[in-house]
């Protein structure tokens, strides 16, 4: 299936600076251009006007040569006005046409970069939007971005349903490459969160690589899509609460974590690896998060049959599966417990 994405990536990116000249001037300078070239055939036609033959009076004025310029230029002639000598013949054969080539490739190319480029990519660009329902957004597509879109495919998420949003050309070639819709743009503009319909998203995942921008990221989405579940990378353990304060519903502090396996690994060898596996779509056992079913209510945490409860969600508090409140599973629980993963077939 050929990737989607809401603005066209090349596959090469060379090195490249915004021009500064406006769309006004850029526009001038392909006209005069066009208009240097056709000068030059103009200039060659006057001088070697001998060569030329009119079949309607038989005089070649300046304005014979003028229109017998421009008509040869933009087309291949009426017959009007012909060349009849070798020189002018030549001329017209290597240097007219190859000028006549230059002059329709800058108006082709003019056309496309203000004209069709832009309504073909707003046409795409709407065709892919009216399909954005219960995706994935992605804003930061580096290290961990990338880490997290592999994982959510590993775990079953279509790359169709993901999207991701990053302002460097590199990892939206790196994402589009991964069948992922993409965008180019700026995550703390409501503009970007709204091209990509972020208040239709099932969750967002924040990992823009430095603290204040990712806080910034969530307060602009928190405020466009309150609902949506949001996850944030921060680095500084000082920025957690901040980030939950603009709306997180999820700080994941990679830092923190890599500690935490570390200091677990000095108590066992073993105790890192089953964490990995917790995280791990292809582990041998795997965290799953459901809403208690009729079937659950009334029983204990210890009695469920899908997988081994380890915390009850009560009204947003955690119950562990050793306090009281876990012998008896009520209506709008959410259950934690861990289930047989991908890696246990074997």
């Amino acid at each position: 299936m050929r990737p989607r994405r809401l603005f066209e990536v090349p596959h090469f990116a060379p090195l490249r600076r915004k021009s500064s000249l406006p769309i006004w001037a850029s526009l001038a300078l392909r006209a005069l251009l066009a208009l240097g070239l056709i000068s030059i055939a103009l200039a060659v036609h006057w001088f070697d006007r001998g060569g030329l033959k009119d079949n309607i009076d038989g005089s070649v004025s300046f304005l014979d040569i003028v229109y017998f310029t421009v008509i040869t230029v933009t087309t291949v002639g009426y017959g009007d006005i012909v060349p009849v000598t070798d020189r002018a013949r030549m001329f017209d054969t290597f240097l007219l046409t190859p000028i006549r080539l230059f002059v329709w490739l800058i108006f082709l190319g003019t056309a496309y970069d203000f004209v069709f480029k832009r309504v073909w990519e707003k046409w795409r660009m709407k065709r892919i939007q009216r399909n954005l329902h219960g995706h994935v957004v992605v804003t930061g597509f580096g290290t961990s971005g990338s880490e997290a879109v592999r994982e959510l495919i590993a775990r079953g998420t279509e790359p169709d349903d993901i999207v991701v949003i990053d302002g460097r050309n590199t990892a939206i070639a790196e994402a589009e490459e991964m069948g992922l819709s993409v965008l180019e743009g700026d995550s703390t503009r409501n503009a970007t969160l709204e091209a990509v319909h972020i208040e239709r998203a099932r969750a967002l995942i924040v990992s823009a690589g430095r603290d204040d921008t990712s806080i910034l990221i969530v307060l602009t989405a928190r405020r466009l899509a309150p609902d949506v579940p949001i996850s944030v990378v921060i680095r500084s353990e000082d920025n957690e609460a901040l980030a939950r304060q603009a709306g997180a519903t999820t700080v994941i502090n990679p830092v923190s974590f890599a500690g935490l396996l570390l200091a677990g690994s000095t108590h066992g060898p073993h105790i890192a690896d089953y964490l990995a596996d917790l995280a791990a779509a292809d582990g041998r056992v795997a965290l799953s998060e459901r809403e208690a079913t009729p079937e659950d209510v009334g029983k204990p945490l210890s009695a469920l049959t899908t997988g081994r409860g380890v915390r009850v969600y009560r009204e947003g508090e955690p119950v562990g599966f050793w306090e009281d409140g876990s012998r008896t599973i009520e209506p709008g629980d959410i259950i934690v417990e861990i289930v047989r993963g991908r890696g246990s077939v074997r």
